[in-house]
């Protein structure tokens, strides 16, 4: 029974573009030793103050040159696994990189869903045998990701697919290393590991939410990036260690963490975008109903 709520939590939480609920554990290092990669990557020695100060400033720049190319085709990838529970998804589709609004086509559990975000609310149609769970005559569901977060204090299972790019913003400056060069899906690219700045990622929260993620995750938090020739972002992977806080439980399952392994890719920059929200008749808002969903786990 628990086993069945798992994974249709987990499902929710992946179509939902969970994309940070918990500690980020940088990937491994090699150990300073060159080493072969796939994809015709190649390993970087250490690199000379000089490449160094160059790699923090194509990172600071990248958040603002992937905005300027003001669209692009987008995917998304997520791996959860726990004590208890196993699941992937992917998404593709196309995204505004300059207002954050998103068209997507989602798969998860074996299910497709459609997924729109717009002005900071979340369009989600349910695949077609769910459907029968809404409301009469309703076919999607509707979030408001700014009231959410009001009343549920900060924290949910929802989040905007657009937010991992915005952790390019929370880059710490003192920590950028060059890992090599590596070719994704045609594009040379340069791959970067970096630091995001806990308090970057939780402005707009209460000092209770922040202390509570820095609790998580520390103050700081690895992101690999992999830029273009011209500075823009193709590939962003971020891995999360969601530990449950709060009160503990005896089900050794309960208290376990959580990984979430998420790669974003971006192309075609410059792609067509119009993304619109879907008719009033047809949705149901269950933004409320989300809130109350804090912090659940099954």
């Amino acid at each position: 029974m628990r086993r069945v709520a798992v994974r249709r939590h987990t499902a929710t939480m992946l179509a939902g573009g969970l994309l940070l609920t918990g500690a980020l554990a940088g990937c491994g290092d090699d150990g300073g030793k060159p080493a072969k990669k796939a994809d015709g990557a190649t390993a970087a020695s250490k690199p000379s103050p000089a490449a160094s100060e160059q790699g923090t400033q194509a990172v600071r720049a990248a958040y603002q040159k992937t905005a300027d190319a003001k669209t692009a085709k987008m995917t998304i990838d997520t791996q959860v696994q726990g004590a208890d529970q196993q699941a992937t998804a992917h998404g593709s589709g196309v995204i505004d990189l300059s207002n954050g609004s998103s068209d997507l086509t989602l798969t998860a559990e074996n299910q497709k869903l459609q997924q729109r975000t717009l002005n900071g609310v979340i369009y989600q149609q349910p695949p077609t045998q769910q459907r029968s769970q809404l409301p009469q005559g309703k076919s999607w569901i509707k979030i408001d990701l700014e009231k959410l977060a009001r009343q549920s204090g900060g924290s949910s299972q929802y989040s905007d697919p657009a937010q991992s790019f915005s952790y390019v913003k929370g880059i710490n400056d003192k920590d950028v290393t060059k890992a090599g060069n590596e070719t994704i899906d045609g594009a040379k690219t340069t791959h970067y590991k970096v630091s995001v700045d806990v308090a970057q990622l939780a402005k707009g929260q209460s000092a209770a939410d922040v202390q509570k993620l820095k609790q998580q995750l520390g103050d700081s938090l690895p992101l690999d990036i992999w830029l273009d020739d011209e500075g823009r972002m193709r590939q962003e992977k971020v891995s999360v260690t969601a530990t449950p806080s709060g009160s503990q439980s005896s089900s050794p399952a309960t208290n376990a963490s959580t990984k979430v392994v998420t790669t974003v890719k971006f192309s075609d920059f410059g792609t067509d975008v119009k993304v619109t929200a879907p008719a009033a008749k047809d949705t149901v808002d269950i933004t409320a109903k989300a809130a109350q969903q804090k912090g659940t786990s099954a």
